[in-house]
């Protein structure tokens, strides 16, 4: 929030109401938010984190709360918005609500004027000492309450100005003109995605002293329970393999994205992984609006942040920080210089999901949401079952998450529900987090209305009101990374964090342009260049300081590369090792009183070491040495690919990958079940398709034969496998949807004659299979 100069018009009427009584309320201040939800991610644009009543079109419980004022008779004033009227909606408001004071309702419905946030006058109530405030929702469409003003001066009115809203905040709150400071922490850490949570912990274990800062009350970013996106990025490999283990510490490992329950995104295990670092003071839904400089403007001395429940203000005071933001913000509040395209970017999406329930669910008329077609925009998918257990890895029953049963229990919109590309990255987020609103609840209008007996019993179960967004800043360092050396595989003397998805930017899916072509809402993903997915791309150190300020660092999104590039590193596990390498870097430069500039000028071997060191290993101060804990989490052995892929090479016998398998009708390839054998493995459910393996052996002999597969509550419980061998031909059945029992996901199918030079093969069908066929390799090793 930028302190502007405040209206002169405005501070005469704050000076002339001095006398009258006057009592303000942060909405998420309220002791019982009841069903609203808490909004931050705006504070920037309109000056506070907001209540919101997303209820997705059920009325929610009323938010509740108690302030002493004078007795009196006070006017009502309520800091609200008509969300819809930005896009020029004329119809009646969707974010409708009352306030009632002591269990009076006033009789004035707000929410359905202005098209910004202004004051809206609702009502008189007399007040005895205590005034019992409630929100109380009409309608479950996300109207929204920033504050609630109460003043005995007839004559009043709140100022519609920012900067004077602003100042009279401060003044009713009695907050200082000046927020008091914390210690002194050798590492700020902002922002608490994948990137943030990597740098906390990294920097935590080389006994740095950090204050970690998340404006939510979760951690985990677009990783979280709120945004439910995929983790994706391989870890675990290249130059340095060691990087990612602290990623995997605390990495979801959900079966969907969005899921049926949002606990899949295992949000405690997060948070849990933080508090078990004793030196980082964690500050949940703390928000960092400002930044000082020292004296000579080149350093940062402080980042000021908000408690967005109770308004406080904190100067976190430190010797290094790190932007986690995905926004850039801290760099650009130093005055660093970054990089944006203001149009043509990837943009945010909310994704959803509908519950299929036994009987017909009504839903209210929408008349403001997008006025939509059955062919303006993909049908939503069915979700995968859930409920395995899968290289100690828990998901589904085992942590007590919501089965899906089967793939229509669940429906959900996906990823490419993306909006904002032509719309500015920063000043229009909440427009565009609206717009997304206004598509999807216009999608289920039309699902409901002209989709047929087959949605009449489906019911909106989750929509995230958090965005999740792709792409806006990016700070300026030592080094802009360009994807071309990515593809030429040009190593840089400082590359490390190992890169491995391909360069894949969003542009709006011409499809479903049609009707909405100045502001589309569905997306594609348009895949360039590839990237080396087994060892990685080194992105180089240089990309994670800032060339401007001489403390701050980068990690995630926010890191110092041109677009194609950003298109490869924005995922969460590469932006988690980011942080990893930064929280180390940060060591460096306390211990040996540099800059982030200086460990690449000077301290890179020392850097270099720390890389190859294992996530676990920490010091008990600063200068001590590393040592290994013994209650350090054993991770997987790590292979040529991170622990992801077995080598074919370095295993016994004849190997045949999916890779070299005579496939007949369709066949997806997949990386999410791990480890798998080579490149990937196969998988599919389509009629008639089968999958040959043949092979011939040097020597005749008895061979056991092995299938290797990872299981998945998706894959075929009864799963038809032929046998060509010597002995004839026999055909037997495996469950997939369980382990196999041998190492690496490899399943004895039995011993079986085969004479040399004579071809043998191993066929795989979907006929009856009921699930998904999955196909890894065939092994054929000597009898024992």
């Amino acid at each position: 929030m930028k302190r502007l100069s405040y209206s002169i018009i405005a501070l005469a009427a704050a000076l002339t109401s001095a006398r009258a009584e006057q009592v303000w309320i942060e909405a998420e201040s309220f002791a019982n938010p009841g069903g609203w939800v808490l909004d931050t991610q705006f504070i920037d644009i309109m000056g506070s984190p907001y209540l919101m009543a997303h209820g997705m079109g059920k009325p929610v419980k009323d938010a509740e709360t108690e302030v002493s004022a004078p007795a009196g008779t006070y006017n009502v004033w309520v800091r609200t918005k008509n969300w819809v009227a930005p896009f020029g909606v004329t119809s009646e408001a969707p974010g409708k609500f009352q306030v009632s004071v002591n269990g009076k309702k006033l009789d004035k419905v707000l929410g359905t004027e202005g098209k910004d946030w202004r004051w809206e006058k609702a009502g008189s109530a007399k007040v005895d000492g205590k005034a019992k405030i409630a929100l109380n929702d009409l309608t479950g469409f996300d109207g929204r309450v920033d504050a609630v003003l109460l003043t005995t001066d007839e004559g009043f009115t709140p100022p519609a100005d920012l900067a004077a809203t602003t100042q009279l905040r401060h003044k009713l709150l009695g907050l200082p003109e000046k927020a008091p400071e914390s210690q002194e922490y050798d590492l700020v850490v902002v922002g608490g995605g994948y990137s943030g949570m990597g740098a906390a912990i990294s920097g935590a274990r080389q006994a740095l002293k950090v204050a970690f800062i998340q404006n939510r009350p979760v951690l985990g970013g677009n990783g979280s329970s709120e945004i439910q996106v995929w983790a994706m990025g391989g870890t675990r490999r290249g130059i340095y393999p060691h990087l990612g283990e602290i990623v995997e510490e605390f990495a979801d490992r959900a079966s969907n994205s969005p899921a049926a329950d949002p606990a899949e995104f295992n949000d405690k295990l997060k948070e849990d992984t933080v508090k078990a670092e004793k030196s980082i003071d964690l500050f949940l839904n703390t928000h960092v609006y400002g930044v000082e400089l020292d004296a000579d403007k080149k350093n940062i001395r402080s980042v000021i942040g908000l408690d967005t429940k109770s308004g406080k203000e904190t100067r976190f005071v430190g010797k290094l920080f790190v932007d986690c933001t995905g926004h850039g913000s801290v760099g650009a509040l130093a005055g660093a210089e970054f990089m944006m395209e203001e149009k043509g970017r990837m943009g945010m999406s909310n994704m959803w999901v509908l519950k299929k329930h036994e009987k017909p669910v009504t839903w209210p008329a929408t008349p403001w949401a997008l006025p939509l077609e059955l062919e303006d925009f993909p049908a939503p998918k069915g979700m995968e079952p859930v409920g395995v257990k899968n290289k100690g890895n828990l998901t589904g029953y085992d942590l007590g998450y919501t089965p899906v049963a089967n793939m229509e229990e669940y429906l959900h919109g996906e990823w490419f529900w993306e909006s904002g590309f032509d719309k500015h990255p920063l000043n229009d987020l909440e427009l565009i987090r609206d717009h997304n609103f206004r598509a999807v609840y216009g999608a289920v209008s039309t699902l409901k209305s002209k989709g047929g007996e087959k949605y009449a019993p489906y019911d909106m179960q989750w929509l995230a009101y958090i965005g999740g967004p792709r792409e806006s800043r990016r700070i300026v360092g030592d080094m802009i990374l360009n994807g071309e050396d990515m593809v030429k595989g040009i190593i840089h003397p400082d590359g490390c964090v190992p890169t491995t998805w391909d360069q894949d930017l969003h542009y709006p899916k011409e499809q479903y342009m049609k009707k909405y072509p100045d502001n589309p809402f569905i997306s594609r993903a348009e895949f360039g260049k590839h990237t080396d997915r087994k060892n990685g791309y080194p992105v180089p150190y240089r990309c994670f300081y800032s060339k401007d300020i001489g403390n701050l660092f980068m990690a995630g999104r926010t890191i110092s590369v041109e677009r194609h590039a950003l298109g490869s590193t924005r995922v969460m596990r590469t932006c988690g090792m980011m942080g990893e390498v930064v929280g180390k870097a940060a060591w460096i430069c306390v211990r040996h009183h540099t800059s982030p500039r200086g460990v690449y000028e000077q301290y890179l071997d020392i850097l270099k070491d720390l890389m190859n060191q294992p996530g676990a290993m920490r010091r008990d101060n600063l200068e001590a040495a590393l040592y290994l804990p013994a209650n350090a989490k054993k991770l997987p052995e790590i292979t040529a690919a991170g622990g992801d892929s077995i080598d074919p090479k370095k295993m016994d016998g004849i190997v045949i990958d999916d890779e070299d398998a005579e496939l007949t009708g369709s066949w997806s390839k997949g990386e999410g079940l791990k480890p798998y054998v080579g490149e990937h493995y196969s998988y599919g459910s389509a009629k008639d398709a089968s999958a040959r393996f043949s092979f011939a052996v040097k020597e005749s002999g008895n061979y056991e034969v092995r299938a290797y597969w990872q299981p998945h509550a998706n894959r075929g419980k009864s799963v038809p496998i032929t046998i060509i061998s010597a002995d004839g031909e026999k055909t037997l059945t495996v469950d997939q949807s369980k382990p196999a029992k041998g190492k690496d996901g490899a399943q004895s199918l039995g011993t079986f004659k085969f004479n040399a030079g004579e071809e043998g093969s191993v066929t795989f069908r979907t006929e009856g299979a009921k699930g998904n066929v999955h196909l890894d390799a065939v092994q054929v090793v000597p009898a024992k």
